[in-house]
């Protein structure tokens, strides 16, 4: 790839992309450690991924984050993916190596946990019970990076069982599925609650759980951050949980991405977090 003193680019791509708030904040890192580069929205229809993928070496990009509906088929169009997003079955990162060659990584797991610590900064998977609302993509991650950090015991349920039994194949001894009838018994005990569902969203019906069973000692996240502060973290925040709303994760995972397309490991900060709520 180019030199440390070039022009570094890199960029967003997905089919829309004008939502994403990658540009907002990887712009934000660019101003604030003064590097010459850019980062760009890349609209790319689906029938073009392998097109677009392919021209990054040629348009001198650095490499590029994937978002939806992308994700799945990146994995087929690299020349090596990194064992996390192996497990995880999708790709968020891709990068152009020195020798012209593509990676492609998941940030995501590393991101929902970096959040989790900027609330408690000794958060351990291992500490007891997860509890884990979804079986998509972003479920998918979560449980990855709960099973990788220790965990013991990750309950996943999900409207259609099916999806949670096959995401329970990623080590059935510590992953076990509960029936969407039951999500709020498996509460009980649990030191983790993570929901995953577009439940609580902006346009989406709130999620429908009973807290009851939940300790206070819990941690709930919902990786929703539109609103930041969803009907269920609000529930939980008033019976005494500690709450994590999804911007933490949204932030961190891109800082991996940041580090390997522009050689600078930033920091997540409150300026930070100010400048892309300010688009929400």
């Amino acid at each position: 790839m180019a030199g440390p003193q070039s022009f570094k680019l890199a960029g967003v791509i997905g089919w829309p992309v004008a939502q994403s708030r990658s540009p907002v904040l990887h712009g934000h890192w660019l101003s604030q450690y003064g590097i010459r580069g850019a980062y760009l929205p890349l609209p790319v229809k689906p029938d073009a991924l392998p097109d677009a993928i392919r021209g990054l070496r040629a348009l001198g990009f650095s490499g590029c984050n994937v978002t939806i509906p992308h994700k799945l088929g990146v994995l087929k169009l690299v020349d090596r993916v990194d064992p996390v997003a192996a497990r995880i079955g999708a790709v968020n990162t891709v990068v152009v190596q020195d020798d012209g060659t593509l990676s492609g990584f998941n940030t995501d797991a590393y991101g929902f946990l970096a959040s989790l610590r900027d609330v408690t900064p000794d958060f351990k998977a291992g500490s007891g019970p997860a509890v884990v609302l979804g079986a998509g993509g972003a479920a998918r991650a979560i449980v990855v990076s709960l099973l990788d950090d220790g965990a013991t015991e990750v309950r996943l349920t999900n409207r259609t069982l099916e999806r949670a039994q096959e995401l329970a194949g990623i080590d059935p001894s510590r992953v076990k599925v509960v029936p969407w009838e039951s999500r709020s018994d498996a509460l009980s005990g649990a030191a983790l609650l993570v929901n995953t569902t577009s439940q609580g969203m902006v346009g989406y019906p709130p999620l429908d759980i009973a807290l009851d069973a939940l300790p206070t000692s819990a941690m709930v996240s919902d990786i929703v951050y539109n609103p930041l502060e969803t009907p269920l973290l609000a529930a939980a925040r008033k019976r005494g949980n500690i709450t994590v709303d999804g911007l933490g994760m949204l932030l961190h995972q891109a800082v991996p991405a940041f580090e390997a397309f522009y050689g600078v490991r930033p920091k997540v900060s409150a300026d930070l977090r100010r400048a892309v709520e300010a688009t929400l």
